[in-house]
């Protein structure tokens, strides 16, 4: 059932907001020039699997920065960062969801780098199909700005959110359900408005 739903909400979004997507991709273009439209990545699936995730770029073509992004990085654009305020960036992932390599609601999915350092039950959230949101992405929605205000956002990365988010993710592979995940979609649209007012 969540899975056919993913897929038919996922085509209906697309076949309404691809005005959304279009212009989106034309003002990176004429904004962040050099480079393409789209940002591609690999990350961990399914079952540990590896797919290309789409979202729009936010963020320079050739930086060095790493996979922990943190708020007002001079690597993120001006366009960039109002693309994240919104979550706008990540609207491409319903190609992710159409094709089936990712679900609305599950853990976010990780460079192979930090899936790696999976062990013993945590793998099992390796399981699960990978979401656009999840109850691990509404406690953190704010993350880039948590990470702006601490000494080294690596480290605290590591040892404090990343732990965080798994044993998170681990609660949800064993109790999701169908409508907590309608439930978490609807907090998850609220709870950006909420964030993107804030930030104003």
């Amino acid at each position: 059932m969540k899975f056919l739903f993913d897929r038919l909400m996922a085509l209906i979004g697309l076949l309404f907001l691809w005005p959304v997507l279009l212009v989106v991709a034309i003002l990176i273009k004429i904004k962040m020039p050099g480079g393409p439209a789209f940002f591609t990545q690999k990350r961990v699936g399914r079952n540990g699997k590896l797919f290309t995730m789409y979202k729009f770029r936010s963020m320079t073509v050739s930086h060095s920065g790493s996979s922990v992004s943190v708020a007002g990085e001079s690597r993120i654009t001006p366009l960039g960062a109002v693309l994240r305020k919104y979550k706008l960036d990540e609207l491409p992932e319903l190609w992710n969801v159409l094709i089936g390599d990712m679900s609305f609601v599950g853990p976010r999915p990780d460079v192979p780098g930090y899936a790696d350092k999976l062990a013993g039950k945590d793998r099992l959230i390796l399981k699960l199909r990978p979401g656009i949101t999840g109850p691990a992405s509404l406690k953190y929605a704010n993350e880039e700005e948590i990470l702006a205000k601490v000494a080294d956002p690596v480290k605290y990365n590591d040892e404090v959110i990343f732990p965080d988010k798994v044993k998170i993710n681990l609660d949800y592979y064993h109790n999701h359900s169908f409508w907590g995940d309608i439930k978490l979609i609807f907090q998850t649209i609220f709870r950006s408005y909420e964030l993107a007012e804030i930030k104003e």
